[in-house]
């Protein structure tokens, strides 16, 4: 499933990064409702888990006083997954900065996941096309 948002928008510091489009929708096993940023994985499967690679690109930048470290994360259950942090130091406001991360995401069967996208920085930041892609891979 791949969904999007090509509005421009402000993430406050602990929120999440919002989508609206879903380009190819994957309605069994992968949920998304438009407008929200919470996508749920589901364990459907007949081994003991579903294994979902998901990866997240967009562009950022600082808002206006923003002089320290800007940081996302990709969340599961709310919890930030320490090794999908994506870090930007602005050297310049405004300048907008390319951010990527992947990582695998195991569902065991019969339960959900909820992953989202979240600004764990301290400072709101502008999120320009967003894109978020969960490929079930086993």
């Amino acid at each position: 499933m791949e969904i999007t948002n090509s509005t421009r928008q402000t993430i406050q510091s602990g929120a999440n990064v919002l989508f609206t489009d879903t380009l190819q929708p994957c309605v069994k096993c992968i949920k998304h409702r438009a407008g929200s940023g919470l996508v749920t994985l589901r364990g459907i499967t007949n081994q003991c888990n579903a294994k979902f690679l998901v990866s997240f690109h967009a562009n950022i930048a600082a808002n206006a006083s923003a002089t320290t470290a800007m940081t996302f994360a990709i969340t599961m259950d709310g919890e930030p997954l320490n090794n999908t942090t994506m870090l930007v130091s602005p050297s310049d406001t405004g300048a907008f900065y390319n951010v990527s991360t992947q990582t695998y995401i195991d569902v065991s069967k019969g339960c959900c996941v909820t992953i989202a996208v979240k600004n764990t920085s301290g400072q709101s930041v502008v999120v320009d096309n967003p894109d978020l892609i969960v490929t079930r891979v086993a």
